[in-house]
């Protein structure tokens, strides 16, 4: 049986967001800018991703002021983390039970 991948964090956009948060460590977060920056997006592309992952749980966007100025911060959750988990160990199981050529077979 294949392990099932989460759709929620394999879209591609969604897993590098994914990537990039889980290298934080956890209780870290980091500010809208910056990750947009980070990834190379749009901010409406980014805002897209990050609400499917805020609706399942695995985000938690915390909108605050420095000063005067508005402030988004992006932090990965534990579940989030977990998913993250999960789904790296759903892709190793896919390579492990991947069959290797036939020798001779190119």
């Amino acid at each position: 049986m294949t392990p099932e991948l989460d759709p929620v964090i394999h879209a591609q956009a969604r897993l590098r967001v994914v990537v990039t948060l889980n290298t934080l460590p956890e209780g870290d977060r980091i500010a809208f800018p910056g990750l947009k920056d980070l990834l190379g997006m749009t901010a409406g592309n980014l805002s897209v991703h990050l609400s499917k992952l805020e609706e399942a749980g695995y985000v938690e966007i915390t909108k605050t002021h420095r000063g005067r100025t508005p402030v988004t911060y992006v932090a990965l959750t534990r579940r989030g983390r977990v998913a993250f988990e999960d789904y790296t160990a759903a892709i190793r199981g896919l390579l492990d039970t991947s069959v290797p050529p036939a020798s001779g077979v190119t």
